[in-house]
């Protein structure tokens, strides 16, 4: 087994997993996995830029990440920065400050790695020989991948839960008209991500990270987040449109209040809950299928 660390910084979150891997066979022990809520890509979409207060945010999380990583003697480390520091004019001062930190250079990885990684991640313990569709829902874009136990075809396009909030929402809750030009925003997306991949020919739909897991865990009422009841849960069509009407009707402080939902999450759920409801419309897909393994285990099982 070979001791790693993969870091995921997105545009909302950066996490961590540190974990034993078996190179050969694919096996991974969980030694530690955790999340840091930073909006790297506040404003993004704006300006073009990365945020100073935004970059502090991040580098503070990379510093109490670097102590876990040398307390449990991570032999290799990964680092892999996704859709806001794509994006982002002043991507060297991000790049130059994760280096001073961990001593590994942050891999600004395409739409088309980021969905491998996920894909890899996400099906790594599923068996059988249906054709999936994995969408990760992340904060500045969603990978669409097809594939079984290999990729078959895989798109990234920008709609995120961040994204999409900057950019329509002013209201609180959101208006009708706010809603729909989010819904616009999302099918013109799939239109794209239709062109080279098929998404609605899958049998079984995966849903990664933030949105997907915390509209997972209401749908299931849970009294407070639970990755091994959330993690490889089905929930129907009919939980999502229920629990996306009860949060766009919802103010920021009642969606606060829910039991499973992180403070961080709070003011884009109600988005990225309507990517979920959009995709599950185009595809027909009755059930979603929901996985707590996703990039950031694919990143350490490419490390190893």
């Amino acid at each position: 087994m070979t001791r790693v660390a993969g870091i995921d910084c997105g545009t909302n979150s950066i996490r961590l997993l540190v974990a034993d891997v078996h190179p050969e066979t694919g096996e991974l022990i969980e030694l530690d996995r955790r999340m840091t809520i930073v909006r790297l890509g506040q404003g993004v979409d704006r300006t073009g830029r990365l945020a100073p207060e935004a970059l502090e945010r991040t580098f503070a999380a990379c510093r109490a990440y670097a102590e876990v990583i040398e307390e449990l003697g991570a032999e290799k480390v990964r680092f892999v920065a996704t859709s806001a520091s794509r994006d982002a004019e002043n991507r060297a001062d991000f790049v130059n400050g994760v280096v001073e930190i961990l001593g590994v250079e942050p891999e600004v990885i395409t739409g088309d790695q980021e969905a491998e990684f996920s894909f890899t991640g996400a099906t790594g313990e599923l068996h059988g020989d249906d054709r999936r569709l994995v969408v990760d829902i992340g904060g500045g874009s969603t990978e669409f991948v097809v594939g079984n136990r290999h990729v078959e075809a895989a798109r990234s396009v920008d709609i995120g839960c961040v994204r999409l909030t900057e950019r329509h929402v002013r209201h609180d809750p959101p208006t009708a008209e706010e809603i729909a030009a989010i819904r616009a925003d999302v099918r013109a997306a799939l239109d794209l991500a239709a062109e080279t991949v098929p998404i609605g020919e899958a049998d079984t739909l995966v849903g990664l990270a933030g949105s997907v897991t915390t509209v997972a865990a209401i749908a299931l009422g849970l009294p407070a987040y639970d990755s091994e009841e959330i993690h490889h849960a089905r929930i129907s069509r009919a939980q999502v449109d229920e629990v996306v009407a009860r949060l766009r009707a919802s103010t920021h402080d009642e969606r606060a209040a829910i039991p499973v939902m992180h403070p961080g999450r709070v003011d884009v759920i109600i988005a990225g809950a309507l990517v979920l409801e959009e995709i599950m419309e185009r595809t027909g897909a009755a059930e979603v299928v929901v996985s707590e393994h996703d990039i950031l285990d694919g990143i350490a099982l490419s490390v190893a």
